[in-house]
């Protein structure tokens, strides 16, 4: 119900972002998840074949944030967010209606740059519309995207047992539902020149050495929110010996989101630097995986033994809960507001690519476990991503590289206007 409150305080075009949100991950994880067995089991192809599907889709986003970013800038968010989710639609849809190559491709391409346009674009809007109330918009979108992240796969696992075309009609008609609700909805706001090209507001973004190295320093947060999907239901699974557990991991964040996200928000808020709980939030993320390691590899299988799994998991969501919205809140700061796209967009592009190397590690250390015997190996080179991305953010801030908390302003017109 304070989930439900503080949504109806902001302004109609924040509360339908939120809605989105929910809608893009429940639309999202009930299909892509399930993509790879579609490709190789129902359509016979190879594994190599699957990786470049699914690599195309990846690249195609991760590569191109930079032009969503830019185009949220200097043509309006309220559009690239409205064109991402129509690529989106037909983007699914072809994965429902082509078993051919090329087009498997083609939706791979037009999925992942959808997600290119809208990802940025929404969180420009989101800043622009919050007001001085951005982190608490932030807190709730994460709030929505976790939920619609614990809902999609569970949807997705319903809708599999027709078929893998109709979960993937499901996913393009939430789509389709999300672009006419953006259509009707979102307000169209006035563009403000940057006074330089394309080329130009790249430069200027890329030469700010203060945002670049923050953006590297979350290396760890985005690596460590992936073994979400990688390393914690893995453990889960082999703790328990059920194929399950891993739904219990997600169920555990969804929960706690809702709890607590946004009282984590507002005491955080008040107390202290923002920049100063991010390295706390990154420094709880990277604690989280000490107690799994305890009991990686024992060889013993029961409920027990998930439990420090489950704690892991509670800490690292409560670590994302700290940090993730004074990340969203600070980004935009280093910068020109008519940047604010841009921003986004390269910063998704340089942690992506980040990242990208430390699920590598991560991924390399689970073999290297698993094949010497040293199954604690992963976890412990998770907890030192996290720790070494705090002690980044902690060291950037004791240098005076990032920007001070906000100040405190009297309410925008928007907040004046939804509390009417």
């Amino acid at each position: 119900m304070k989930t439900w409150h503080e949504m109806r305080r902001f302004p109609l075009a924040v509360q339908l972002l939120l809605v989105n949100q929910l809608g893009v991950n429940v639309g999202f994880y009930l299909l892509i998840p399930y993509l790879a067995t579609h490709l190789g089991q129902n359509l016979g192809m190879s594994a190599a074949v699957v990786g470049v599907v699914l690599g195309v889709r990846n690249l195609s986003q991760q590569g191109l944030f930079i032009i969503g970013g830019s185009a949220a800038d200097r043509l309006g968010a309220r559009g690239v967010i409205i064109a991402g989710c129509a690529l989106r639609t037909v983007g699914f849809a072809l994965f429902a209606l082509g078993d051919g190559l090329p087009v498997l491709l083609a939706a791979s391409v037009l999925s992942g740059l959808a997600g290119a346009l809208f990802n940025p674009a929404v969180r420009a809007y989101l800043t622009q519309e919050a007001g001085e109330r951005k982190a608490e918009a932030f807190a709730l979108f994460n709030v929505f995207a976790t939920t619609g992240a614990l809902i999609g796969p569970l949807l997705g696992s319903a809708l599999l047992l027709v078929d893998f075309r109709t979960s993937a009609l499901t996913a393009a008609g939430i789509f389709a539902v999300l672009t006419i609700a953006q259509a009707l909805v979102l307000p169209a706001r006035k563009v403000e020149p940057s006074g330089s090209g394309v080329l130009g507001d790249w430069r200027e973004v890329l030469g700010n050495r203060a945002f670049l190295a923050f953006a590297l320093a979350m290396v760890g947060m985005f690596t460590l929110e992936n073994q979400l999907y990688l390393l914690l239901p893995d453990g889960a699974r082999e703790a328990t010996g059920w194929d399950g557990a891993a739904g219990i991991v997600f169920l555990v964040g969804t929960v706690a989101n809702l709890a607590l996200q946004l009282r984590i928000t507002r005491s955080l808020k008040s107390r202290g630097s923002r920049a100063g709980w991010i390295a706390v939030g990154l420094a709880v993320m990277g604690l989280a995986f000490l107690p799994p390691a305890l009991v990686a590899g024992t060889g013993s299988a029961g409920w027990l033994d998930a439990i420090p799994v489950l704690l892991g998991a509670l800490l690292l969501y409560l670590g994302v809960m700290a940090a993730s919205p004074f990340v969203m809140e600070l980004i935009p700061r280093f910068g020109r507001p008519e940047l604010t796209g841009t921003y986004f967009g390269i910063f998704y592009v340089v942690s992506g690519i980040a990242a990208a190397v430390g699920n590598a590690v991560v991924g390399w250390a689970m073999d290297a476990g698993e094949s010497g015997g040293r199954a604690w190996l992963p976890w412990v080179c998770c907890a030192l991503f996290g720790l070494a991305s705090a002690g980044g953010v902690a060291w950037l801030q004791r240098r005076g590289a990032l920007p001070a908390n906000p100040a405190a302003a009297a309410p925008v017109r928007g907040e004046e206007r939804s509390n009417a």
